[in-house]
């Protein structure tokens, strides 16, 4: 599979959040305010990659010579819970008023299911350590725009007048199913 392909369907096309529905916890909850949005991006995009990496690197090196596959999805839990707790540390020691905005979201990465996903599915779909690199990154890229995007919508409905029934969640799952529509219309692109 050509690698700009590879990116361009894990960003875009095959969106984690708008076509699996995968990490919408962090989506629906961080994705109130711009900046909190990119801090827990930027914070996904190091974890995924790293956690990634690491997981495909003890796949390849460990598990499958040793004939332990099945412990795949223990080990991977674990390295995604230390990357997430060293993520943390650091966002806490350099970035105060980021870790006081992303709250408990942040330890939520530990339980989000789109960085074991993507950690499973590059060993799944037999990517090599270029194609793992690049799936890697263009998944969180594309949670993160998704993010970004939904934060800068609800940014702008805050000042509008909605329905009492559809202000909050209801309005914002809305907004998510219109996104998911729009993002599928460029299934053909690749």
């Amino acid at each position: 599979m050509n690698l700009f392909t590879l990116f361009i369907s894990a960003m875009l096309i095959d969106n984690i959040i708008l076509s699996h529905f995968i990490g919408m916890c962090p989506f629906m909850g961080v994705s109130t305010r711009m900046e909190s949005a990119v801090g827990m991006g930027v914070a996904v995009i190091f974890v995924i990659f790293c956690s990634s990496m690491l997981s495909y690197a003890l796949y390849y090196l460990v598990l499958l010579p040793l004939e332990l596959e099945y412990m795949e999805l223990i080990t991977f839990i674990l390295l995604i819970a230390a990357f997430v707790q060293l993520t943390e540390m650091f966002i806490k020691k350099n970035s105060p008023s980021l870790y006081k905005q992303l709250g408990i979201y942040l330890p939520l990465i530990t339980t989000n299911c789109a960085v074991l996903y993507v950690a499973m599915d590059n060993i799944k779909q037999g990517y090599s350590i270029v194609e793992t690199m690049v799936n890697s990154i263009a998944v969180p890229a594309g949670f993160m725009l998704m993010l970004v995007i939904f934060s800068t919508i609800r940014e702008r409905l805050r000042g509008n007048e909605i329905p009492k029934s559809f202000e909050g969640n209801p309005i914002a799952f809305i907004i998510a199913a219109i996104m998911a529509v729009a993002f599928a219309s460029l299934a053909g692109l690749v």
